[in-house]
């Protein structure tokens, strides 16, 4: 047997019927839906086959990848969370663990959920995440966590409460083989251990498949937002032939839909902000070429708008709109409407363009959306430390500017990370009755378009769990939105009085 167990929270180990957005349901609190309901309807289990996870998260299958260079493949396995007991024997030395929000202090988790959320209940994956820790601390395996979220972990008491032996905070691929075998070796090692930069000639090519498809195209932004993680880290593109290396290993385990992942996909190989069209465009068709179709994670509005007729190319090259597939989406950030806090927090992440220019190039990068049959899923950021009544203001008006074009757009607290770890972070006790004003207006874009997105997107799910999320969505629409409209309305009165 393996010395050496990878797994994840339960919540990162689904691929969601094929729905892999329905993932962001883990950072609501665990009452939103039954959990029995909930892990069979919305987030099934991964099979075992052939005595290891079919599918699993990308990052724990870097790590998987980089420890098979190392070891080799008999050394170390990749597990289900709900299965692991089943691969523990006194022969495992180390277990590994991914995990994206282990604490619940990302932005989602924070917003919806927890001690600081609307709804003061701990996320189906907090909840999961310290259950496995839980059931994994009667072994004698050293836990080992890493993973996106690992950033919560970094306080010892933290880590000494939930019975954690080692945190590795940043990219893993480098610095976890050497790690692991000082453990191997019954060596003393840091508690807390951080990551290095990898080349991209140098990160490891996956050996299995993984959730959603999601093939790494780049890692890192560069364009420096203050309270981001990723954009303050130099983008490094990876080479094209790793890539598809990595769609063919998908595709021959039987995911025919990859999902290409970067921070923002439309960058790959630019030259610094401008982007590279024909880069772009050889790395979905050389896809195309391999899977049935492909989608993106992530992609950035001033991209869009610098590279206006490069979205309708992509979706030609894929084949979109399709019965299939009726249009592509992507998560991206609008995060403000007001050109004072892009040019205090974000100047670079309207390039080329000017701060003053933001919410042109956000409502223009919508309409090129529109147009090409994209779909983006537009994040804001709201409780900015030095943020006004007139700043939220603004982000209503360019609410109101995106009614017309299909999107959701939710509104995310502001969580205190990257060069601003300083600061405070937001929560419900902190909303103003501005703030409720912008969480109207998103909640009525939303229901605009909720219904005629769910159907589309739910069409390819299982006809039971299509059946049970439509139920959900007919109920969300029909009834919850009064109740929820007169619950904004009415906190905003409160406050007002006040």
């Amino acid at each position: 047997m393996a010395k050496m167990l990878l797994t994840a929270e339960r919540c990162l180990f689904s691929n969601y019927h094929g729905a892999l957005f329905l993932g962001f349901t883990t950072c609501a609190p665990k009452s939103l839906f039954r959990p029995a309901l909930f892990f069979r309807f919305i987030c099934p289990p991964v099979r075992i086959k052939n005595g290891v996870a079919e599918f699993a998260p990308y990052g724990t299958r870097k790590i998987e990848a980089a420890l098979i260079n190392r070891f080799g493949e008999d050394a170390v396995s990749v597990v289900p969370p709900d299965k692991i007991e089943k691969f523990i024997t006194p022969e495992t030395k180390i277990i590994g663990i991914t995990s994206n929000d282990p604490l619940g202090m990302g932005p989602a988790s924070t917003t919806f959920s927890g001690p600081k959320g609307f709804v003061k209940e701990e996320s189906y994956n907090v909840w999961k995440f310290r259950e496995l820790i839980s059931k994994l601390r009667r072994y004698n395996a050293k836990i080992v966590v890493g993973g996106a979220g690992a950033w919560q972990l970094e306080d010892r008491e933290v880590r000494k409460k939930l019975g954690i032996d080692v945190v590795v905070i940043g990219e893993g691929e480098k610095v976890v083989p050497d790690l692991f075998e000082r453990i191997l070796r019954g060596e003393d090692v840091p508690e807390v251990v951080y990551g290095e930069a990898v080349e991209p000639e140098e990160m490891p090519i996956i050996r299995g498949a993984t959730i959603g498809g999601i093939v790494e195209i780049a890692r890192g932004c560069g364009r420096g937002c203050g309270f981001c993680l990723p954009t303050m880290r130099k983008l490094r593109s990876r080479p094209i032939e790793h890539i598809l290396e990595e769609v063919r290993v998908n595709v021959n385990a039987g995911n025919k839909f990859v999902t290409l992942h970067a921070e923002d996909v439309l960058r790959y190989k630019a030259d610094g902000i401008r982007v590279n069209k024909s880069a772009v465009l050889e790395l979905f068709e050389s896809t195309a070429k391999i899977a049935d179709s492909a989608g993106v994670s992530h992609f950035a509005l001033a991209s869009v708008a610098s590279s206006p007729e490069l979205l309708q190319e992509i979706s030609n090259i894929l084949g979109i709109p399709s019965r299939e597939h009726p249009w592509l989406a992507g998560q991206t950030g609008v995060e403000t409407g007001s050109p004072r806090i892009i040019r205090e927090y974000m100047p670079g992440k309207v390039k080329p363009f000017r701060p003053e220019e933001w919410c042109d190039v956000v409502e223009q990068a919508f309409g090129i959306c529109k147009d090409s049959s994209w779909v983006p899923c537009g994040t804001l950021v709201i409780g900015f430390p030095k943020e006004t009544e007139e700043d939220i203001s603004k982000t209503v008006e360019l609410i109101d500017r995106l009614n017309n074009y299909k999107s959701l757009i939710v509104p995310l607290f502001f969580v205190p990370l990257g060069s601003m770890r300083a600061e405070m972070g937001f929560s419900a006790e902190d909303m103003k009755p501005y703030h409720w004003m912008l969480m109207l207006s998103c909640w009525k874009h939303n229901m605009r378009w909720l219904r005629e997105l769910a159907e589309e997107y739910l069409a390819k799910m299982p006809a039971l769990s299509r059946k049970f999320l439509m139920r959900f969505v007919d109920w969300v629409i029909q009834k919850a939105s009064s109740e929820v409209l007169d619950y904004i309305r009415e906190r905003a009165e409160i406050q007002l009085k006040a």
